[in-house]
């Protein structure tokens, strides 16, 4: 090699080349870390409803550094999607100087198990509990199948101004349904909104004005339902009847 004056050149020029890009690599990496850059504000896009504003306040102060240039959106996005209530993080840079985050919170539709909440989106999450809101049972896994029937059966029941209170969805997939009048609505394992369908139609014409109390409907049945009620007389036993209908 050393009798290769062209290839020596070659080397020489490489050596060089990366040299000045090391040297490049260290001046701007010193450049971008000087207070002139430094991060100034990181501004939340919207005010949130249930996250502590305070306890942001500490986050940034606590997990936020690097410069404007140099701080990593990625690992930031993480650390705010950990705070309680939080559903979803937006992280970017805003200039002169600044992060600007999107905080998405978690919506609650109902209570989860008596555990947790679950969101409009059928996710569990921790929060809170109100008892103000509906509860719904079931299945680790089913929470989503839970918060989608809940909003279809209640716009059914909608019609008839009635909504739902409890829904539970058995290990073996079988609904009930209790509304916000206390009447418990037994809807089986199949064809639910059907069987829905036909209690709404019949529910102001017999059900809804009936002298005794009805407690239970049980509409697992091909043409018609049953019913348990309350008797007016001593406000304790219970009277079973069968009702059909042609819905």
């Amino acid at each position: 090699m050393w009798g290769k004056p062209q290839l020596l050149r070659i080397l020489t020029i490489m050596l060089v080349v990366g040299s000045l890009l090391l040297l490049a690599y260290s001046a701007l990496n010193y450049a971008l870390q000087l207070p002139v850059f430094k991060l100034r504000t990181v501004q939340l896009t919207n005010t949130p409803q249930h996250v502590d504003v305070n306890q942001v306040s500490r986050l940034v102060k606590r997990v936020v550094g690097g410069s404007f240039f140099t701080v990593d959106l990625e690992q930031t996005r993480r650390t705010f999607e950990q705070l309680p209530w939080v559903r979803k993080v937006g992280v970017r840079r805003q200039f002169s100087w600044g992060l600007e985050v999107t905080l998405e919170e978690h919506v609650p539709i109902a209570r989860w198990n008596n555990t947790s909440l679950v969101n409009t989106y059928g996710e569990v999450f921790e929060g809170e509990i109100s008892s103000t809101l509906p509860e719904f049972y079931g299945e680790a896994d089913t929470s989503a199948l839970v918060a989608g029937m809940y909003v279809d059966l209640n716009q059914q029941l909608g019609s008839v101004q009635r909504s739902i209170v409890k829904i539970n969805l058995s290990p073996r997939f079988s609904w009930q349904l209790k509304l916000d009048n206390g009447m418990v609505l037994a809807l089986g394992r199949e064809q639910m909104k059907q069987r829905l369908a036909r209690f709404v139609a019949v529910y102001p014409y017999s059900l809804a004005t009936m002298t005794s109390k009805v407690n239970y409907v049980d509409l697992r049945y091909r043409n018609g339902f049953s019913v348990s009620q309350v008797s007016s007389a001593s406000g304790t036993d219970v009277v079973k009847r069968n009702l059909r209908n042609k819905v």
